[in-house]
């Protein structure tokens, strides 16, 4: 079961990457390039963007880690105060702190990379910049309405369907990493 959805994992990222080197080369044929202003505003931007990318790291770091020791239920999410018994090992003990965190690294994430986005001042004619403002409010908004104690049941049911998607992280890295080839040539 796992060595078939990590199969089905490599090839939608394959996909991904092939249909993200076909736009890159069009769109680096056909726009003219954009000129890299250094200013006060976007150099503290580039400080967010690092910021942002380390914690997108640290938030990702967590469903590897889940995908690595086969975890995942429902339950580990719904009960934050859950700690793991003395004898775990150090990836259970890293993986219950990670569930822990999660919600505020992922708040503190979506706010770091919009400030990164605004401070750069990128141009809305980037595909790769509109996919991945799209998917980080995705993210965004589908996991506040995980934490929102008052969603409804289905609600938050759905929520955990579109959230909880390592495709989404596969996408967000590869379009964010092309969307800034585009821009840096």
């Amino acid at each position: 079961m796992v060595i078939k959805s990590f199969k089905g994992l490599l090839i939608y990222t394959a996909a991904v990457l092939a249909v993200s080197i076909v736009y890159f080369i069009y769109a680096y044929n056909t726009y003219p390039p954009i000129a890299e202003s250094e200013t006060f505003l976007s150099e503290i931007g580039e400080g967010f963007g690092e910021i942002g990318l380390w914690a997108l790291l640290f938030i990702y770091a967590r469903t590897l880690l889940k995908l690595m020791m086969g975890k995942g239920a429902l339950a580990k999410r719904l009960l934050p105060d859950y700690s793991p018994p003395a004898a775990a090992s150090i990836f259970e003990r890293l993986l219950c702190y990670l569930n822990r965190t999660h919600v505020y690294v992922g708040i503190a994430t979506v706010a770091v990379v919009l400030l990164h986005i605004v401070l750069m001042g990128t141009p809305l004619n980037n595909l790769f910049f509109q996919a991945v403002l799209v998917l980080l409010v995705w993210q965004g908004v589908f996991g506040m309405f995980l934490a929102w104690r008052y969603s409804p049941k289905e609600l938050r049911k759905f929520s955990y369907l579109v959230h909880a998607q390592f495709v989404t992280g596969i996408s967000l890295g590869l379009f964010s990493w092309f969307g800034h080839l585009l821009i840096d040539s």
